[in-house]
């Protein structure tokens, strides 16, 4: 009888688990779902007020950017730049303020409104590694406060939380549940120390497949109509090498940040005036918007999806421009990630291939190929870029080729970038928590002078 009521109490802590873990994954999901409907309302709106007045870029975006970074830096300094690297950093420490501080949901939060901001200036961010952050603290903060209910939860540890949020985070984002659990996989649980228990994977694809529910099994970027061509491999191997090139430097320079433009004697003082440096960068990025017709600006959602249907852009080197307008917008240290840029950017190199090789083939092979190749280059994750893309756009007959060329663009990219920028990042933000653990510790153990004999 005994062991028939503990059999049942086991049971039914496990059900209290799974239930409390199926409810963070809708939470997630529903989160990622408005905050996307968020940033299409921010761009529709930027599209809205460039095509009446492009002029006003040379305002929004100079003061909009140094705005936005006062207010990261005011509000949410560990909110800044994409989100993933703040993911990462918390799963490499223990529990405690240190970890928590990279998740906390109080700064987090103000990723979304921020983030908004920046897509309404026409910042060249995304809001895909955003979304990682929130949701891995959404999940975090959700364990701890059923863990306060003294609920017996014993299997929701901190970096099984964090790591399903995050990775849910992104599922959600591109409605794309397999993506999501492969970025886990490959990307959270490189050098972490990760528990591959089925909370992670559940809770990734619980809220992929609740987006899916919702929202329709509707790739992002529209089902790819194009099909394989004669002499594939050279073509995949061709995007794999430029994208890899183009790649690699962009990772290279997102992790050096705006002080490798300038000569050594001023780079202080750019660290010192990080609202003028993102002015002046907010400027930068309106001027590649000029010269570009406005197709720089935003995540570049439209670009793409026109070059992957088949059709042209206004403007030779957009590919480029993108890149450039990407850097500009991160090295502002403001709240934006760069995975829908860099997609738009592999892109726009891959119809500068096509164009360069006088239309040989199918435009819209190489712009798939690229896509996959250089988001794989820029993050050195090939699977996940190959999957990303994969699900994005329907395209399950070409995930070999999309394979090919992620893993050529991703070696060839480490020839300019050894270190992924994602876990280069997440050292910086690692060592930024520990200081400011220690700091906030010992300002605690000091007694105060009134508290003094």
């Amino acid at each position: 009888m005994r062991r028939k009521t503990r059999q049942v109490r086991r049971l039914s802590r496990k059900s209290v688990e799974m239930g409390l873990l199926l409810g963070g994954a809708a939470l997630v999901a529903l989160v990622s779902l408005g905050f996307a409907e968020l940033a299409d309302l921010a761009l529709r709106w930027n599209a809205a007020w460039i095509e009446r007045s492009s002029w006003l870029a040379f305002i929004l975006l100079p003061f909009g950017l140094a705005a936005i970074r006062w207010l990261t830096l005011r509000l949410a300094p560990n909110a800044s730049g994409s989100g993933i690297p703040q993911v990462i950093g918390a799963l490499s420490l223990p529990a405690g303020p240190s970890q928590h501080s990279l998740v906390s949901l109080k700064q987090t939060v103000w990723k979304i409104p921020l983030t908004f901001l920046g897509l309404l200036a026409g910042a060249s961010i995304g809001r895909e590694g955003p979304s990682v952050q929130v949701g891995a603290a959404l999940m975090l903060a959700w364990g701890r406060f059923w863990k306060n209910r003294r609920l017996p939860l014993r299997g929701f540890h901190n970096n099984e939380l964090i790591a399903a949020g995050a990775a849910g985070g992104l599922a959600a984002a591109f409605n794309a549940p397999l993506a999501g659990v492969i970025f886990a996989i490959e990307e959270l649980g490189r050098g972490t120390p990760l528990r591959w228990q089925r909370v992670v994977l559940i809770g990734v694809l619980a809220s992929g497949f609740m987006v899916v529910a919702l929202s329709g099994n509707n790739p992002y970027f529209g089902v790819f109509t194009g099909s394989t061509v004669a002499d594939m491999v050279g073509w995949v191997l061709l995007c794999g090498v430029v994208n890899g090139v183009v790649g690699g430097i962009f990772g290279r320079l997102l992790g050096k940040g705006p002080t490798v433009l300038v000569p050594a004697k001023w780079r202080a003082g750019v660290r010192a005036h990080p609202i003028v440096t993102a002015f002046v960068l907010g400027l930068a990025v309106a001027l590649l918007g000029w010269a570009m017709g406005g197709l720089t600006y935003g995540t570049g959602y439209g670009s793409a999806a026109q070059l992957l249907a088949g059709h042209e852009v206004d403007h030779h080197g957009f590919g480029l421009a993108k890149v450039a307008a990407t850097l500009a917008s991160y090295w502002a240290g403001i709240p934006g990630g760069i995975f829908t840029p860099a997609l738009t950017a592999g892109a726009g190199m891959g119809e500068s291939i096509w164009r360069l090789m006088d239309g040989a083939v199918d435009q819209r092979v190489l712009v798939l190929i690229s896509m996959a190749a250089f988001l794989a280059a820029a993050t050195q994750a090939p699977l996940t870029a190959s999957v990303v893309v994969m699900e994005m756009t329907g395209s399950q007959p070409m995930l070999f080729w999309l394979l090919l060329g992620s893993l050529t663009g991703s070696l060839v990219s480490r020839q300019f970038c050894p270190h992924a920028f994602y876990h280069l990042a997440a050292g910086r933000f690692r060592r930024q928590a520990i200081v400011e653990a220690g700091r906030a510790a010992k300002q605690a153990s000091t007694p105060t002078a009134s508290s003094s004999p």
